[in-house]
This record gives structure tokens, sequence and C-alpha cells, in this order.
């Protein structure tokens, strides 16, 4: 089976990328474990969802508020980091579909995670080469700082730009486009407009709960403190049923193992509410499965799997993405329809990235050829990111006879 957080890669000829300073780093790399060693001596073991919740986002330590996660030196590389053309083909898409409903202004480019905001870099370059950026803003949501900060940098004309570290919108700045973009800790503080939302590799990221079938009977499983040395961690069973186990196990599970992220549920029906409400569409593209995956928590340090129990705060933590609990989720309701999951392969090609490709290809300098090449069959290859990778979206129920007629861009 391939493993894959990002992706195992090698760098060479790809994008460059701004850095940080090592001084930004956390000096105690055991920092986080001994967080995590006096919450469970005082409280008993914890769900992995408190675990990663730690891990991940803890103000002081935590694996993404700290340092520059990507790249060469860092321990994954996502798509858009490839080359240009996956960015292109999801601005395509969105320019495609808000064309049909009569491209509506003003509208807001929303991203969930925007990473080192290079997604965001593309939406915007192909949006300004069609001149259909006018009465456009660039909406944000990240909780590092320091993501924060390389985000500034690569979109803005200046980089100067923190607001308040505590006020709800806590950087705001002009994109090298001249539309004003700003940054909030949390969807709900995103202002009511219609909306292009993309979400790409956001909700592999967000906690999970973890349950184990013993006799019949779902236990979760939690962490606990290894007495076999300082600040390590072991895997246990509940021995009675915990909130999560009666919240989120329906009736018809019969997965011997399975995952929920109740996070990702709440964020992804506050997208639906938005849409409804306001319109738009939005666009989710994660690594997953439609329902079936099992037991996918997993570590990742310097583009190879680690222990995630071990020296937690110096790996990324991440789960498979249930795409189909995420659309029932979203769809329940019946405000809004979704249409996926579609393989990343699938999708890429039937927007067209093949011609693009060979487009490049033909005008590339010689020294960037096997950069792009590497790209694009890292992107879609069926044994690569092809179809581990997969897309979901989620349009307006009001839209539902239009796309009847008119079938969505690169999921037919």
């Amino acid at each position: 089976m391939l493993h894959l957080r990002r992706c195992t890669w090698r760098m060479k000829n790809l994008r460059a990328y701004y850095t940080v300073k090592n001084e930004q780093l956390p000096k105690d790399p055991q920092q986080v474990a001994k967080q995590i060693f006096s919450k469970i001596k005082a409280t008993g073991p914890i769900t992995v969802a408190d675990y990663m919740k730690e891990v991940l986002i803890s103000p002081v330590g935590g694996y993404y508020m700290h340092k520059d996660v990507f790249g060469e030196a860092g321990d994954f590389i996502t798509s858009p980091e490839l080359n240009q053309m996956f960015g292109e083909m999801i601005a395509i898409w969105f320019l495609n579909e808000w064309s049909k409903v009569g491209s509506p202004k003003p509208f807001q480019i929303v991203e969930l995670g925007p990473g080192r905001g290079t997604l965001s870099q593309d939406l915007l370059r192909v949006f300004d080469h069609f001149g259909a950026l006018k009465g456009a803003t660039l909406h944000l949501v990240e909780v590092s700082p320091v993501l924060s900060d390389i985000q500034a940098r690569r979109l803005c004309i200046q980089t100067d730009n923190i607001l308040d570290q505590k006020s709800v919108i806590y950087r705001q700045g002009i994109t090298h486009q001249g539309i004003p973009v700003k940054w909030y800790r949390q969807i709900d503080d995103v202002p009511n407009c219609f909306t292009l939302l993309v979400a790409h590799e956001f909700f592999d990221a967000l906690p999970i709960h973890k349950f184990q079938r013993i006799n019949d009977r779902y236990k979760e499983i939690l962490i606990d403190i290894d007495t076999s040395k300082d600040y390590s961690f072991r895997y246990v069973l509940s021995k009675e049923d915990t909130p999560a186990s009666k919240l989120f196990i329906k009736s018809s599970e019969n997965r011997d193992h399975f995952e929920v992220s109740p996070e990702s549920l709440v964020i992804i029906k506050k997208v639906a509410d938005r849409l409804e409400a306001d319109g738009g569409f939005a666009l989710i593209a994660d690594y997953g499965h439609n329902g079936n995956g099992t037991d996918t928590f997993r570590a990742f340090r310097k583009h190879k799997l680690h222990d995630a129990l071990i020296e937690p705060g110096t790996a990324d933590l991440t789960a498979d993405v249930d795409f189909h609990r995420l659309a029932h989720s979203a769809s329940e309701a019946g405000g809004v329809i979704c249409l996926g999951p579609k393989a990343q392969r699938d999708f890429l090609l039937n927007m067209g990235i093949e011609h693009r490709f060979r487009a490049l290809e033909e005008n590339v300098k010689p020294e960037l050829k096997e950069g792009l090449q590497y790209g694009y069959k890292m992107m879609t290859d069926k044994e690569q990111m092809g179809e581990r990778f997969k897309f979901l979206a989620l349009l307006p129920a009001v839209l539902k006879k239009m796309v009847e007629k008119y079938p969505v861009a690169g999921f037919h």
C-alpha cells in the first residue's frame, strides 16, 4: 500500500519557498510531550482527538505553530507546490461554475488551511488573467502565525500587515493583484458573501476519534502514559463508553476499526449553511476514502512514516478523510448537493490538465522540464496521488436543475 501524507518526493526543479529562521522553533523538543504527560497524569487517558489538538496546534510547541513544515527541509509537500497546473485546474473549475450562475459580484475567495499560500496565489493569477477579480476579496482561515506570515510574504504587496493577534481579523493586506486579503482563525468569522471556497489537505489534519470492535462491542482507543520511559505514550482501550462512542457509532457500523472527525463534520456543515444562505461553490480536495477506511491515523516526519506517539510536536499527524460522512453531513439538511468523491486523476484529466501539461512542456526551459514532468506524474499517476486523493464539490441545492442540464466540470 502506498503511504502518503502529502507524498514522498524529491526536490528538483520544483517551486521555491520562503523559509523561517530556526530561532522561531521551540527550544525544548519534549515540550509538547511534557504538556500531554501532565494532562494525562491529571485527568487520565485522553482521546486521539485531544492528542492531535495538543500536538498540532498547541500555542506552546504545536507542530504547525512555530515552524515552516513544507518543502525539502520540512515533512511533506502538497500538489500546488509541485507546479502551477494543479492550482490552475481548480481556478478554471471555479471560473466555469461561477460563470454558469452569472458571475455574481461582489464575491469572495476563501481558503481553509492555506499552507504557504501557493494555491491562493495560483487562483488569483488565473482569475486576474481572465479579468475576473473585480469585486473580489480573499479570506484565509489559518491558525498558525508562522504560516500566515509566509502566506503574507507570498501574496501581499506589503508584509508588515499584522493588526492584532487577539482580534477576529488578525492580519490583512493587499494582494499583488490589488484585492484585499484578510486572515481569520475560524470560518465563523469570515463575512457572509457569495463564496468560492477551497479546502485542500485541510480536513486530513483535523482531530479524529478512533474506535475498535472487541467482542461485538466498540471501544474508543485512547492514549495513556507509557511508564517504561520518560514522556512516552501508548494506546489503550476505554473501559467504559465514552461521549464520542455514544454520539458517533452508527448501528449500521460493521468495520473492526474506524475513525470519526467530529470537527470535520461541524465545519463542512458550516460551509454548507454558508453556500445555502449566500450562494457559492466549495471544492474539497484531500486523500481519503468513501466510508470504508479503517486504521489510517499516522505521522510523517522528513517525508517518511513516523511513530505518532514518539516525540509529539516534531512530526505531522494525519488521518484519511471520510468523504462519505463528510458529504452526508453537508447535504443531510437539503441545502446543498454534493458531487464526488472523484479521484484526483479523473478530476484533473476531466479539467484538461493533460492539454495544459503538453503546452507547458513545449515551452518550458530545458532545466525545468524534468520538474514539470515529475509534478504532472505525481498528481495524476494512479500509483501516486492520482487515486489516493479525491475531490468533493458542494453546490447550493437550488442549482439542481441547472446541474442536471449542465453537468459540473470535472465530475462528469
